[in-house]
């Protein structure tokens, strides 16, 4: 198995690529644009875009179909092949966008007793699917550590990611529902809400307010639509946040952890090394 992955800046005006890793089968790039039009001529591979951080508005046209939303960190385009698009954004966006080879999704479609030819990726705006994000975040970083689990676990992680496409976002699917009880709307504005407020001191009633949910219904429902406790997301998002933060300004750590929603530098730096593997001063530096 061969893998290239570099960090440059993309010929398209306006595009940063912050990670870029590729093998026979599968592409995965962490981009951001400014705000403006950009334009996608379309690809033979399959197509998952995964909406990055702060929300941003944006139009999306595709296959005749407008979409204008507020995307928000989380919320998945699933672009089929050879489909053109453009987007219209009001804010600057980043996406995780992972690309899949057409052998995957034939793969998958034959091991569902399908007949490939006739089973047909859907065009999705915005949708969510907690197991399609999280296959692409292992994937980025399996190839950004050097895919030290070889070839077997990089083809288990594209063919997991090729059978939830067919499964769920595809003319097979079967299970209208992926958000388990939450409504797409209303667990919208509830990430949005997270997101806007995570340097605030958030709590469980605040949430469930904006759900217009009791404190124990929303819990139970948020986990369903998301796959981890309200807690847990919220931690994930502030250090990610943070992470962010520490690369790109020259704020201090004390600072970037108040700004983040931590108590305190030692907060920040104890969730960070629990979940990154890697403390603030370190990834500053």
């Amino acid at each position: 198995m061969q893998t290239s992955s570099s960090v440059l800046l993309s010929p398209i005006r306006g595009r940063e690529i912050l990670f870029t890793s590729s093998t026979d089968r599968v592409r995965v790039t962490l981009m951001s644009d400014e705000p403006g039009l950009v334009e996608f001529g379309g690809s033979a591979r399959t197509i998952v875009s995964i909406h990055v951080g702060p929300a941003a508005v944006m139009t999306c046209r595709r296959g005749g179909v407008s979409h204008t939303g507020n995307a928000v960190h989380g919320d998945i385009d699933v672009i089929p092949p050879f489909l053109p698009g453009t987007w219209e954004l009001k804010h600057k966006d980043t996406a995780l966008v992972v690309g899949l080879e057409p052998e995957l999704l034939e793969r998958a479609a034959e091991e569902l007793d399908a007949d490939p030819g006739r089973v047909e990726i859907r065009n999705r705006f915005q949708t969510r699917d907690t197991s399609l994000e999280h296959i692409a975040w292992a994937l980025k970083a399996e190839m950004e550590s050097g895919c030290p689990g070889g070839r077997l676990y990089m083809d288990s992680l594209a063919t997991a990611m090729a059978s939830q496409l067919v499964t769920n976002h595809s003319s097979l699917q079967t299970s209208p529902n992926l958000n388990g009880g939450l409504s797409p709307h209303k667990l919208k504005q509830v990430l949005a809400f997270i997101e806007e407020n995570l340097g605030a001191d958030l709590s469980l009633q605040s949430i469930a307010d904006v759900a217009g949910l009791s404190v124990s219904h929303c819990k139970v429902l948020f986990r369903k639509a998301v796959g981890v406790p309200v807690h847990q997301y919220v931690i994930r998002r502030r250090i990610d946040r943070a992470a962010e933060l520490l690369r790109k300004s020259d704020l201090p750590v004390s600072q970037v952890a108040l700004e983040t929603g931590f108590a305190h530098q030692s907060h920040l730096a104890a969730q960070m090394k629990r979940v990154l593997g890697i403390s603030p001063k370190s990834l500053k530096r």
